[in-house]
């Protein structure tokens, strides 16, 4: 139960202490803010946010920020050149990206639709200071309540979010509140789980990484299970023209098509760059795995990810659905 006795009032203060304080006292108290965002908690060689720590499994350093540069770079490739699927209008006016990241969608997404404001939220501080001028990063966490005023929103981008989240329906839920009718949510994720249509996984260390990461991420009480839910969970929180469309990703360059070959190739960095940025927090946290253990699995991984006779591929879901003209009807 919350302490509900009142909060003591401090009476030695003087009647103008407000108005006595100087700038340089209030650029002191913003730069400690400032300071306990930014002094970030470094554990197994690697650093991670500061804000809300241990909320969130991934790292920020630079490997951690390059690897989700790469991730923006599949993306794109995956989807035709496209920074989103869903049929947003030319007038679009404010956006939020939820788990911004380095911030490279969103300011993406602003050079191309300069009328439009777009917001970025993620805990970790890490974007860019030179950004246009219809971009603003803001470090929150999306599973608290939203401070946002309702039917604020014309679309709300979420990616990469696996493993972020613990009630994904409180989360849509509060998507659908902050969109405006007739707005759009699109969600994109991607399996951590390798597979292969000839069976050349069958048997490899691919399976043994994806059941480690499942039982990491459940002990956690983050799934990593949503690229097969969010469609089915986004339909229940109320939105309506729900499209889910899925993608076959290769892991390393063993597809003959040019395309698949050139996502090959990026996957394979994605995942070589992320995978001990994967694994390092979660399985020395909750599985109790020693940072040594973490690496023997890692260095299995590498090997396989290179190794052309395992013809391995992610899966990858895009769901986009609207917000009802009229969210009162049935």
């Amino acid at each position: 139960m919350a302490d509900q006795r009142p909060l003591e009032v401090d009476d030695n203060l003087p009647s103008d202490v407000d108005s006595s304080i100087g700038t340089s006292d209030r650029d002191s108290e913003l730069t400690s803010l400032r300071s306990s965002i930014l002094d970030y908690r470094y554990e197994n060689g690697r650093r991670y946010h500061a804000y809300r720590s241990g909320a969130y499994w991934g790292p920020n350093d630079d490997e951690a920020q390059d690897h989700l540069d790469i991730g923006h770079h599949l993306h794109n490739l995956l989807f035709g050149g496209k920074l989103y699927l869903a049929p947003l209008k030319d007038d679009i006016q404010k956006v939020l990206d939820v788990g911004t990241g380095t911030g490279i969608w969103a300011i993406d997404f602003a050079d191309q639709h300069p009328a439009a404001t777009v917001i970025g939220t993620d805990l970790s501080p890490i974007q860019p200071n030179w950004v246009p001028p219809n971009v603003q990063f803001e470090v929150d966490d999306c599973t608290d309540k939203w401070l946002y005023e309702p039917n604020t929103f014309d679309y709300i981008h979420v990616r990469g979010m696996y493993g972020s989240v613990g009630n994904w329906d409180e989360f849509y839920e509060q998507a659908y509140r902050h969109l405006k009718p007739g707005g759009y949510i699109e969600h994109c994720e991607q399996s951590v789980q390798g597979k292969s249509d000839d069976g050349t996984t069958d048997g490899t260390v691919y399976e043994e990484w994806a059941e480690v990461a499942f039982k990491a991420a459940d002990g956690f009480g983050k799934t990593l299970r949503i690229v097969d839910e969010s469609k089915e969970r986004i339909i229940k929180a109320g939105f309506v023209d729900v499209v889910e469309r899925r993608f076959k990703c290769p892991v390393g360059q063993w597809a003959s098509d040019p395309t698949m070959k050139k996502l090959g190739m990026l996957n394979r960095l994605q995942q070589e760059s992320g995978l001990e940025g994967y694994a390092m927090f979660l399985f020395t946290t909750v599985l109790g795995w020693t940072p040594e253990e973490v690496e023997v699995l890692v260095g299995r991984m590498r090997k396989v990810l290179r190794d052309p006779k395992v013809h391995a591929y992610q899966e990858y879901s895009v769901v986009y659905a609207r917000k009802p003209d009229d969210p009162s009807a049935p």
